[in-house]
C-alpha cells in the first residue's frame, strides 16, 4: 500500500522496530494460556499478521508464511514487587517486547501478560509492527481478542466474525485503480502552486537537529464532560465531524503562533474510503492509513465559528478523502506525476486523529485499553516533522500528544 512504501522510503537504520503498542488493564487475574489461545487465532484469522518482509536489490518484498508460529507470548509474576518496582520492570519488559519483533524471521506480533498479585489485577503489553496494523485495525484486534478469551473461557471453540477482504487483495486492486483516468484528475489539485506558500514556522534553536533521540512529548486532555461536549454538541450544532473542529482548533493555534492565516499540515487518514467496488474493508487488519498534504486557511474567518465553516469547506474538497495522494505518489506508472508529487514542500506539522479507541471494548470486558501509542523508532534517525500532533480518547477524554525536538523548540514554547 502507499504507505508501506512511504515506511521502506524512509530508510530507517533499524525498520524491525517501528510497532504500535498497547497496554491492556484487567482488574482481575487473566488466565495466561486463554490469552496466548485466543492471540494465536487472531493471527491465523487475519492475513495480514501472517506477512513478513525481506530486502532484495530490487526492494523490499512483502508475502505471507501463513499463522505458524506468528506470536511472541511471555508471561512475568511481578506480585513479590512493590508497586514503584512493578512500573519499572514493565517498562523494561516493554523495550524487550518491542525488541523481539523482526520484519524478515517474526514475529510481528509480540505479547507480554504480568501477574501483580492479589488485588492488583493484571495488566498486557501488546506490540505489532505497524507494518501489518494501523489503528483503526486495533479496534478490530481488541474486540476480537475479547471475543476470543471470553470463548475459551466458557469453555468453547473460538469463533470470530467473518473476514471481510484481504488486504493483500485491497493493495492489489489499489495498484490498478492507480492507473485509472479517474485518479488523473487529481494531480492538479495535489501539485497546486498554493502548496509552496505555506508559513514555516518559528524556531527556538535554528541550528538544532531535529532529531529522534531529541523527542520530547507534551500531553494535554480534556475532562469527561468537555470530551463529550466535544464529540456530541459541536458536530451537531455546524454539521461537522470531530476532526473538523480539531483542525480548525490547530489552524488557529499555528495562526496565533505564526502570525500567518494559512498553513500546510501533513494529515493522516483512516485510508479505507469506499473508492473501489465490490470491496469490504469493514474487519480487514492491515496498515491502510493515508498521509497527505492540507491546506488550512483562515482567510477571512473573524471568529471561530467562521474558522469552522471555513476549514469544514476546505477539508470537504479534498478529493477522495486524500488517498488519491498516495497512489499517485507510489503506485501510479506515470514517472512525471510521481516526480512532481515528490519535489513538493514536505509540511512541518503532522496531525492524526485516532479517535475513540475505549469504544472497541464492551462494558463488561475483563480488560479494558490502558494506552496506545508508537514505539521502536531509531534515535540516531532526523523526524519526519517539527510538530507531530497525535489525538485519540481513551477513557472518555480526549488526550492529545505533542510530540517536538528540545534541540529546535522549548518546552515552553510548545506549551
Amino acid at each position: 500500500t502507499p504507505i508501506q512504501h512511504w515506511f521502506f522510503e524512509q530508510r530507517l537504520p533499524n525498520p524491525h522496530h517501528f510497532n504500535l503498542v498497547l497496554t491492556l488493564e484487567s482488574l482481575e487475574p487473566l488466565d495466561a494460556a486463554g490469552l496466548e489461545a485466543a492471540m494465536h487465532q487472531l493471527v491465523a484469522h487475519h492475513d495480514a499478521l501472517q506477512l513478513r518482509y525481506r530486502e532484495e536489490a530490487s526492494g523490499w518484498v512483502q508475502e505471507s508464511v501463513g499463522p505458524g508460529k506468528a506470536v511472541s507470548f511471555t508471561c512475568t509474576d511481578l506480585s513479590a514487587l512493590s508497586a514503584p518496582e512493578q512500573e519499572a520492570a514493565m517498562a523494561q519488559q516493554a523495550a524487550a517486547l518491542n525488541a523481539r519483533l523482526h520484519l524478515s524471521t517474526g514475529p510481528l506480533v509480540a505479547l507480554t501478560l504480568f501477574t501483580r498479585g492479589a488485588g492488583q489485577g493484571s495488566r498486557v503489553l501488546i506490540a505489532v509492527h505497524h507494518l501489518v496494523m494501523d489503528a483503526v485495525s486495533c479496534h478490530i484486534l481488541l474486540a476480537d481478542l475479547q471475543t476470543a478469551y471470553a470463548q475459551l473461557g466458557r469453555g468453547e471453540a473460538i469463533a470470530l466474525p467473518p473476514k471481510t477482504t484481504a488486504f493483500g487483495q485491497w493493495a492489489q486492486q489499489l495498484v490498478e485503480h492507480a492507473q485509472s483516468d479517474a485518479l488523473g484528475v487529481e494531480v492538479d489539485h495535489w501539485c497546486a502552486p498554493s502548496w509552496s506558500q505555506a508559513s514555516p514556522l518559528p524556531v527556538d534553536f535554528p541550528e538544532g537537529v531535529n532529531s529522534v533521540a531529541s523527542a520530547r512529548q507534551l500531553s494535554t486532555s480534556l475532562g469527561s464532560e468537555e470530551t463529550r461536549a466535544l464529540l456530541q454538541e459541536v458536530p451537531k450544532a455546524y454539521n461537522t465531524q470531530i476532526n473538523d473542529v480539531l483542525l480548525t482548533a490547530l489552524a488557529q493555534a499555528l495562526a496565533s503562533w505564526t502570525g500567518a492565516r494559512a498553513h500546510s499540515i501533513a494529515l493522516e487518514g483512516h485510508g479505507r474510503e469506499p473508492i473501489l467496488e465490490g470491496v469490504d474493508r469493514s474487519r480487514t487488519v492491515g496498515w491502510f492509513t493515508t498521509l497527505y498534504p492540507v491546506r488550512l486557511d483562515l482567510a477571512a474567518a473573524a471568529g471561530p465559528a467562521e474558522a469552522l465553516k471555513a476549514i469544514k469547506e476546505q477539508v470537504r474538497q479534498i478529493p477522495t478523502g486524500g488517498i488519491g495522494y498516495g497512489l499517485l505518489r507510489y503506485l501510479r506508472d506515470d514517472q512525471d506525476t510521481r516526480a512532481r508529487l515528490q519535489t513538493l514542500p514536505q509540511p512541518e506539522v503532522s496531525f492524526t486523529y485516532l479517535g475513540q479507541l475505549d469504544q472497541s471494548l464492551p462494558g463488561d470486558s475483563p480488560f479494558g485499553l490502558k494506552s496506545f501509542g508508537l514505539s521502536g523508532s531509531a534515535s540516531g534517525e532526523r523526524r519526519h516533522h517539527l510538530l507531530d500532533i497525535n489525538g485519540l480518547v481513551i477513557g472518555g477524554c480526549l488526550q492529545m500528544a505533542w510530540v517536538y525536538s528540545e534541540q529546535v523548540h522549548r518546552a515552553s514554547t510548545i506549551d
